[in-house]
């Protein structure tokens, strides 16, 4: 998932930037930060004379602690696979009325009826993307395939690992042959262990800061989500991104519509809008490689992306490819081990 931390000012200029507000239809959409380009929200409440207020979180479990404890209410969320199945756990979630969303058919047959979603009756997916390696060729020598490169002591200081638990931890598992969703005590605390034994030649924990460490230089390996590493490519010519061989991670994010939505018919207006393929074309020019869901978008994207191995992989050719679920009482194993890693030196 795209993950980062900015956009206050965009829900300040949907708040505020129109004449009438109160007249206004509006819905509240919650998505990641820096995940959609501003000029669709304009475009979409010309279209429909609905104004979006659009904010903004920074992880999947931020925003589901907003979403299930606070009183704020929303009208379209836009989490990862994982959290979106333990939301429908939850009963958070309404189920969509598709009568209303006709783009539907435009998306892509293998997004349809997702691991978390099986009968695909809340979600509709919105991008989706893969995890792995982002290195500089001019620096890392020899062939980059494996995770192991992560713990190879040749790049002490140049290595950077994501600040995020399901990610970061996800990866060592796989590294050592596991599923990323293990709920394993033993392979836990095996991936635990590697990450610390890891910690002593890791430049860094970062968030998406970390991008412009390795588009400068002062970093040359990271583990990256492939939108992202795709945009980093583009700033920097020595760099490329490997998914590797062990396998890894293929995330989905999708809408969802909450079940306290205060306006669940401009909802499923708005998740309508945003299947239309000329908006999709949009957005994925703006996010700058996220990959599309819908059918015909990569044809009409710069050559750039849509010849990029990087933002539509040959997925046939790629083993252990696994999504994210919802691992229940196990997460406590890895709130656990999140919490000794980062408090290892």
């Amino acid at each position: 998932m795209k993950k980062l931390f900015l956009l206050p000012i965009i829900t300040l200029l949907f708040l505020c930037g129109c004449s009438n507000s109160s007249a206004k239809e509006t819905i509240s959409v919650y998505n990641a930060g820096e995940y959609i380009d501003p000029e669709i929200l304009k475009d979409f409440e010309k279209e429909t004379g609905i104004r979006v207020n659009y904010s903004t979180f920074a992880s999947n479990e931020d925003m589901y602690i907003k979403v299930t404890q606070s009183q704020d209410t929303y009208d379209v969320l836009v989490p990862s696979d994982y959290m979106i199945e333990k939301l429908i756990k939850g009963d958070f979630l309404q189920e969509l009325d598709f009568s209303q969303i006709e783009n539907f058919k435009e998306v892509e047959d293998n997004l349809i009826n997702p691991s978390y979603d099986k009968e695909n009756k809340y979600s509709v997916p919105y991008f989706w993307g893969t995890l792995g390696i982002i290195y500089n060729k001019d620096f890392v020598k020899g062939k980059v395939d494996s995770w192991d490169v992560l713990w190879d002591p040749a790049y002490t200081d140049q290595i950077i690992m994501y600040n995020s638990q399901r990610d970061t931890i996800g990866c060592a598992l796989k590294r050592l042959g596991y599923s990323l969703n293990s709920s394993d005590p033993k392979e836990i605390e095996e991936a635990k262990k590697s990450l610390i034994d890891q910690k002593k030649i890791v430049y860094a924990y970062m968030d998406d800061d970390g991008r412009d460490v390795v588009v400068s230089g002062d970093a040359n390996l990271s583990l990256m989500y492939s939108g992202d590493a795709l945009l980093m490519m583009s700033q920097n010519e020595s760099l490329d991104y490997v998914i590797p061989k062990e396998g890894s991670n293929m995330w989905i994010d999708a809408m969802v519509i909450p079940k306290n939505s205060e306006n669940p018919s401009g909802a499923h207006k708005f998740i309508n809008y945003m299947l239309n393929k000329e908006v999709q074309v949009k957005n994925v020019n703006y996010c700058k490689g996220y990959t599309s869901p819908v059918k015909g978008v990569k044809d009409l994207l710069p050559d750039e992306i849509k010849n990029s191995k990087v933002a539509y992989p040959d997925m046939d050719s790629l083993n252990n490819m696994e999504t994210f679920v919802d691992i229940g009482d196990a997460v406590k194993l890895y709130d656990k081990a999140w919490t000794e890693i980062n408090a290892s030196s």
